[in-house]
C-alpha cells in the first residue's frame, strides 16, 4: 500500500483571514532513538508552516492540527534538492574528466554548477512555494 500524503502534527501559532500559522517540529531520524542523547545525534528543529486559511474554518491559536502534502511533492522536493544537483555534479566532473581538465579544476568546476543550479532554485522559490501547498486536515 502506498501512502498518497504526508503529514505532520503541529499547533496553531496564528490565524489571519488570508494564512494560518502552524508550528511544526521537525525531527531526524535519529531523534526517536532511545540513545539520541548520548551520542548527540538526535536532532529537530521548529518550523513555522503557512496554510491558506479556508473560508469557514474554525481554528485557533494552541489548536493541535494535522498538515498534509500529497506525497508527489514530496517525491519532487527530493529530485530537485537531491537527486538533481547529484547529476550535475556527476556530469561535470565525468565530462571534464574525460576531456583532459585538470582534477582540481573539474571539481570546482562541479561545485559551481551544483552552485549555480542551487540559485536558480532560489530565483525561483515563490514559484516553487506556491506549488508547495500544505492542507489542515
Amino acid at each position: 500500500m502506498k501512502k498518497e500524503e504526508i503529514s505532520h502534527i503541529g499547533k496553531v501559532v496564528s490565524v489571519t483571514p488570508l494564512t494560518t500559522a502552524v508550528k511544526i517540529i521537525s525531527e531526524s531520524a535519529c531523534a526517536s532513538c532511545h540513545a539520541a542523547g548520548l551520542c548527540g545525534m538526535g536532532e529537530y528543529k521548529e518550523k513555522v508552516i503557512e496554510v491558506p486559511t479556508s473560508p469557514g474554518s474554525r481554528h485557533e491559536e494552541g489548536d493541535e492540527v494535522t498538515l498534509v502534502l500529497k506525497a508527489t511533492m514530496g517525491l519532487k522536493a527530493v529530485w530537485l534538492s537531491y537527486v538533481i544537483p547529484v547529476i550535475i555534479l556527476m556530469a561535470v566532473i565525468l565530462l571534464l574528466g574525460a576531456s583532459g581538465v585538470p582534477e582540481l579544476v573539474s571539481g570546482l568546476a562541479a561545485i559551481a554548477g551544483v552552485a549555480v543550479y542551487y540559485f536558480g532554485l532560489w530565483l525561483f522559490r515563490d514559484r516553487l512555494k506556491d506549488e508547495y501547498v500544505f492542507t489542515i486536515k
